[in-house]
């Protein structure tokens, strides 16, 4: 009876009420809506930016929309944590610009240090499956994702990041990955006619996203990213891929590929739960327009109910010619991204959208070339409908500092 009854006693003492009051670094009002978490659970912060969290954990993560991460140890004295406000305005650094010592990366410093711009978006795992660094995931390196890394000294990098101040996001490429479906022929998507692996336009297989492997495999490359101080986690490719003749493991139908897609992300929002970083998904830019997944199991509804920002792919140049009333949508560069965010505004909240914009060449008939004036218009769009700024997309990493004064 005394064994069951300490027992009891140590169970009550281990966890203990964590509790505070967020406020903003800045206006030191307080933030209503704020997650506070340990590794098992969230609560959320009140009107008066007040919360209580039972935990044993002697780490807790604070995140609201619209400010930096934050991170505190349980045994700390302190009761006021002040979050800082950032608006995400960030570049794309590509897999092979990652490189520490590189002239793009070098460049892309440059525009920090006297631009708006203050993040940028890294290719952790690329389409063909390759990891920027190398990881303690050991199946994906028995696949060789390691060996084209570009970046040997990740934490040497994550350093300079700070150094400038900068917020850092992780691009995942998710479902669409060459060495995991090469490596997993069980679960690799494979042509109904023929059983053999399909693989897309330019020569990569995609896992199956009905297969719980392909999450569990993608979310432990996201953990790797989480652990080395990336703020972020964005999804690319999470989706199923918009091709017919397919054999997949579930029936191919609208309900089973968005509960898939939900799920994914749900998962990804348990397992990177005990790190603090956001979350991030992309989406076609049509998809805010869309009344159907599009047969890839993505609508902004489904998405906004497990993602802490939305980053749809508003390329102007990605819209068909009559979108919005206009013969040539890549020549009005700010309708197509402010009526886009507009158009899905009750559905998500513009400060949880942050959109990739155009940073190329268009390549429809007329090549219309995106200088100053289109990125300008672009940009002008995303602080005209106050989202959480903008991703950058150049697929070579090439910016002009003076188009983001």
């Amino acid at each position: 009876m005394l064994g069951r009854f300490l027992i009891l006693v140590f169970l009550h003492v281990s966890l203990f009420g964590f509790n505070g009051t967020v406020i903003d670094i800045k206006t030191l009002k307080p933030i209503k809506s704020a997650f506070v978490s340990d590794t098992k659970k969230d609560v959320t912060t009140d009107i008066n930016g007040s919360f209580n969290l039972e935990t044993d954990d002697n780490l807790v993560h604070i995140k609201a929309y619209g400010y930096r991460p934050f991170s505190i140890k349980t045994d700390t004295n302190k009761t006021v944590f002040k979050l800082e406000p950032i608006t995400v305005r960030a570049l794309y650094l590509t897999f092979w610009g990652a490189n520490n010592n590189s002239k793009t990366l070098k460049n892309l410093l440059k525009i920090v240090d006297n631009t708006e711009i203050n993040a940028v978006v890294v290719d952790v795992k690329n389409e063909y499956g390759s990891t920027v660094f190398l990881t303690n995931f050991k199946q994906a390196n028995s696949y060789g994702a390691h060996l084209q890394r570009t970046n040997r000294d990740i934490k040497k990098f994550i350093k300079i990041m700070k150094e400038h101040n900068i917020y850092t996001i992780a691009r995942i490429v998710t479902f669409k990955d060459e060495l995991q479906a090469s490596h997993n022929p069980s679960y690799a998507i494979k042509k109904k006619k023929t059983g053999k692996i399909w693989r897309n336009s330019d020569n990569m297989a995609w896992v199956d996203p009905f297969d719980i492997r392909s999450h569990k495999y993608t979310i432990r490359i996201a953990q790797e990213s989480a652990k080395v101080g990336f703020d972020e986690i964005n999804f690319d490719y999470v989706r199923f891929p918009a091709k017919s003749g397919l054999d997949l493991k579930k029936e191919n139908t609208q309900k089973n590929r968005v509960k898939t897609i939900a799920s994914f992300l749900e998962l990804a929002k348990k397992e990177l739960r005990p790190y603090g970083v956001f979350i991030s998904a992309d989406t076609y830019g049509n998809v805010c327009w869309s009344t159907n997944d599009n047969n890839i199991g993505q609508t902004i509804k489904s998405l906004a109910q497990h993602v802490d920002y939305l980053a749809p792919m508003l390329y102007p140049s990605g819209f068909a010619s009559g979108s919005f009333n206009v013969s040539y949508p890549a020549k009005h560069p700010y309708i197509v991204i402010y009526r886009s965010i507009k158009h899905i505004e009750k559905i998500i909240s513009p400060k949880r959208i942050r959109p990739w914009l155009q940073n190329f060449r268009d390549y429809n008939k007329q090549r219309v070339h995106y200088n100053k004036f289109e990125i300008k218009q672009q940009i002008k769009a995303t602080k005209k409908m106050g989202t959480d700024g903008y991703m950058m997309w150049s697929p070579s990493s090439k910016y002009v500092l003076d188009y983001f004064k």
